[in-house]
C-alpha cells in the first residue's frame, strides 16, 4: 500500500468489499464490486474508474483475468488503519505526548492488546 492518507467515502466501500471477501475468496472482478455495491447504486463505470485509481494509488494489485481485470487488495484493511494511525501521528509535533494520550484513551482489553503487540515487537526486534 503505497499511498498514504484516507480514502474517499466510494473508495472505502469498494475497499470494505475486497476485505470484507478475504484473502481465500481470491481476485474479484469489478463487475462483482459493482454488484456488491447494489444498494449505493454507483455505476460500473464509477467502480472501475474507482479501481483503477486505487491500482495507481497502491491500494489494490490488479490482474489480467481474459479481458477483464481482477482485483484484491494489496494489504489487509488492518495494515490500513495502522497506517492511518502512523500518518496521524506524524502531524503532531510531540510523537510522545501523543502516544500518551493515545494509550489513556483506549479502553483495558484494548490496552493489553497493545502491551502485548509492543512485547512481542520487542522479543522480535
Amino acid at each position: 500500500m503505497a499511498g498514504t492518507g484516507g480514502l474517499g467515502e466510494l473508495e472505502r466501500a469498494v475497499m470494505d468489499v475486497l476485505w470484507d471477501r478475504g484473502d481465500h475468496a481470491g481476485p474479484v472482478t469489478g463487475r462483482a464490486v459493482a454488484d456488491a455495491l447494489a444498494e449505493r447504486k454507483p455505476a460500473y463505470t464509477t467502480v472501475m474508474t474507482v479501481l483503477d485509481r486505487l491500482a495507481k494509488k497502491g491500494f489494490v494489485l490488479r490482474e489480467r483475468d481474459g479481458r477483464a481485470w481482477s482485483y484484491r487488495p494489496a494489504a489487509g484493511r488492518d495494515a490500513y488503519v495502522a497506517r492511518l494511525m502512523l500518518d496521524a501521528l506524524a502531524l503532531t509535533g510531540d510523537r510522545e505526548a501523543a502516544l500518551n494520550h493515545f494509550a489513556r484513551s483506549v479502553s483495558n482489553p484494548e490496552a493489553e492488546a497493545l502491551s502485548q503487540a509492543l512485547d512481542r515487537h520487542r522479543k522480535s526486534g
